[in-house]
């Protein structure tokens, strides 16, 4: 006898719901729930940059393998369609992130270089520049260089990445003391930009994979992996071009 009254209150349920159903939809609250649609609660532009933002922090703590569409809107805390909308698939997705990454990775090196010194010390900090911005973003360094996951050609991508080989190339012909431009390159300086390119890149690489422990703890005590770049720096330096 006593389960009556429950009885009678959860059939009372669909009732009381069709009469509010009766009265209209502009009685219904209003849900925000993950999951809603994906200009709730962002506005305008605001959501693109909010999927970008998320993206980076899925990268940056899952990996690349973890970087999924559905993992960066369970980040954002939107609908799963929200970044199909904006940047059409996955490649789509991390190659914007990668223009991100790339535009950043060249604002490091000229603030780095903008200082007052001689041809030297500014190629050297430019040098210590890129090898701490892969240190602190990691994941999105990886990214930018993984060619086979990103669309070179999407527009942001392709201006940001050339612009940032356009900055390595000016930091090489002030190293040199010539004019050199991105477009169109001798021999002699494209060897000079990847020699370049190559010792920086390749010591980040190793040091970011850890394959440098075995060879700094065999160092002398008070250096570390950045004396140990500095003297690979001052050994390889590009030197003016002639005789």
């Amino acid at each position: 006898m006593a389960r009556k009254p429950a009885a009678l209150k959860t059939r009372a349920r669909p009732a009381a719901n069709r009469g509010a159903q009766a009265r209209g939809p502009r009685k219904r609250p209003a849900s925000r729930a993950t999951g809603a649609s994906e200009d709730t609660p962002y506005h305008h532009g605001a959501l693109r940059d909010a999927l970008l933002t998320a993206a980076e922090t899925v990268l940056e703590r899952d990996g690349l393998a973890g970087l999924t569409l559905r993992a960066v809107a369970r980040e954002a805390g939107v609908s799963h369609a929200a970044p199909t909308h904006h940047f059409g698939d996955l490649t789509g997705l991390v190659s914007e992130l990668a223009a991100i990454g790339f535009r950043q990775f060249d604002a490091a090196m000229a603030a780095a270089g903008a200082i007052d010194a001689p041809p030297l010390m500014k190629a050297m900090a430019r040098a210590k520049a890129y090898v701490a911005y892969a240190q602190a973003h990691p994941g999105m360094y990886g990214l930018m260089f993984r060619t086979e996951r990103l669309d070179m050609a999407r527009p942001s991508l392709h201006e940001a990445a050339s612009a940032s080989f356009a900055g390595l190339a000016g930091a090489i012909g002030v190293s040199r003391q010539e004019q050199i431009s991105d477009e169109v390159l001798s021999l002699e300086q494209a060897a000079a930009i990847v020699r370049a390119w190559s010792l920086v890149h390749g010591f980040t690489t190793l040091l970011l994979d850890g394959r440098l422990t075995d060879v700094l703890r065999r160092l002398p005590a008070g250096n570390d992996a950045e004396t140990l770049l500095d003297a690979m720096l001052r050994s390889t330096v590009a030197r003016p071009p002639g005789p």
